[in-house]
């Protein structure tokens, strides 16, 4: 095993900088390992913790679960933020699904966006003045649901009755 190299304090504005061109050129296991390096010095450095939940969405499709996103959401100091980013990660799972798998994903597509829209309705109703990011994501969501009504959830009383013939 290894023994991992700490950051200086001093470097932590120039990592930052480093984390987000890493996310940037779609390297985002580079960004999470910059980031966690951050935060193990500063652990309530936003800017880290934030970078870290958006590089750990962006491996959504490689395998990255949305159990450990939430337990860094869980460690933001801010009940805006923590509602706000549950509500990307909601959001980006719903994609990241959407685009990798089949015609049978979109029940799970659609709860995750509903899902994200819940969160983003509850960040909206305590956000900062001036700040409408949550509403700007609930539109995109709502938009995106528009556009894919197949999505929609399945009735399940309707699949469960029976089907009798002549």
């Amino acid at each position: 095993m290894f023994v991992l190299k700490p950051l200086s304090r001093e470097a932590i504005p120039g990592a930052l900088a480093k984390a987000e061109r890493y996310r940037l050129l779609n390297e985002p296991w580079q960004a999470e390992s910059i980031c966690r390096d951050i935060l193990a010095v500063d652990s309530r450095n936003r800017q880290a913790q934030v970078m870290l939940i958006l590089a750990l969405t962006d491996q959504f499709s490689q395998g990255i679960g949305m159990h450990e996103v939430i337990g860094v959401i869980n460690d933001l100091a801010d009940e805006y933020d923590r509602l706000y980013y549950t509500g990307i990660v909601h959001e980006r799972r719903a994609y990241a699904l959407f685009r990798q798998t089949d015609f049978r994903s979109g029940e799970t597509v659609h709860m995750l966006l509903e899902h994200a829209m819940q969160w983003y309705e509850q960040a909206q109703a305590i956000r900062p003045q001036g700040n409408d990011d949550s509403l700007l994501r609930w539109n995109a969501c709502a938009r995106f649901l528009m556009r894919f009504p197949q999505l929609q959830p399945v009735d399940r009383a309707q699949e469960l009755e029976p089907v009798f013939t002549e």
